[in-house]
């Protein structure tokens, strides 16, 4: 057995499976040899990912709703069966989605939504799944972060917040897991062609947009949404990076997919913020007279 196939023969649970990376995460994984937990709330899309991969060895679906204390228990339980007690050796935090539109449409409800998932749900399956790892003193957690938690857009504030506190958590816990033998490791993805994109637009949808100030703006978000998919990387990138993250002997704290963006995050830094954040607003067209007949 070579170290490189010893690596991939591990138990993985991935958040967040039935769609866009996770799904092509597990899809991948269990190709690698590795032992699949994929786990989300659509079962007849998880039924479908079973079927597709064809073996019961190498994947299973399981309902996890990161959001249910109970569901992430009995998933606890479940998995603990399967694997006589032993628990995951690589936990994959994937489950997420977007809330864009601006904050001040946005109500309270609907922004701690955003963070139930991409933050407390995070934690809640994180804390889940860490005493196993803790009790053989290895393990890896990949958690699929994104660009938007370095660099903050107009009308995706929502979505920025909860992707900068997925950086501060999974540094945090990088550094309080090392003694444990576990490695933290965060993806961060750029655009990808996924259908996270056409979900997180239909956020905009949810809004009353006639009543916004920023309506012109909010009406022109279909041809915005077009535009942005130009940019769309194909979803490969970031399965190596996670497979990377989670096998590989010396992970990295930081994986920037693609890498090209990594320039971009280096010349944000680099631009004076008043005059990044004009270049941004006339990105978008938020300038004075463009949104004047609406104020």
């Amino acid at each position: 057995m070579s170290p490189s196939t010893a690596r991939t023969e591990r138990t993985v649970l991935i958040t967040g499976a039935t769609g866009g990376i996770g799904r092509a995460a597990a899809v991948h994984f269990a190709a690698q040899g590795a032992r699949v937990f994929a786990t989300g709330r659509k079962l007849d899309l998880l039924e479908a990912l079973e079927k597709e991969v064809g073996d019961p060895a190498r994947l299973q679906g399981l309902a996890l709703d990161v959001n249910d204390a109970a569901s992430i228990a009995a998933a606890v339980a479940k998995i603990d069966e399967h694997t006589d007690g032993a628990g995951i050796d690589v936990l994959v935090n994937n489950a997420g989605y977007g809330l864009i539109g601006p904050l001040l449409d946005i109500n309270d409800e609907r922004l701690r939504a955003q963070f139930d998932t991409n933050v407390f749900g995070l934690m809640a399956v994180t804390r889940a799944f860490v005493p196993a790892m803790i009790r053989k003193r290895r393990g890896r957690i990949v958690n699929v972060g994104s660009i938007a938690g370095r660099l903050t857009m107009p009308f995706m504030g929502a979505y920025n917040a909860s992707k900068f506190a997925v950086e501060a958590l999974s540094d945090a816990l990088r550094m309080e897991l090392q003694p444990f033998g576990i490695d933290v490791s965060i993806i961060e993805p750029g655009p990808i062609a996924t259908g996270f994109s056409s979900t997180s637009m239909g956020t905009v949808g949810e809004l009353d947009a006639s009543a916004s100030l920023y309506a012109p703006i909010l009406a022109e978000a279909d041809k915005m949404h077009k535009g942005a998919d130009r940019l769309n990387s194909p979803v490969e990138v970031v399965v190596r990076a996670i497979h990377e993250a989670a096998f590989e002997d010396n992970p990295r704290a930081r994986y920037v997919v693609p890498g090209s963006l990594q320039a971009v995050i280096w010349a944000a830094k680099a631009t004076p913020t008043r005059l990044l954040d004009a270049i941004l607003r006339r990105a978008l067209g938020l300038t004075a007279k463009k949104l004047a007949p609406s104020v």
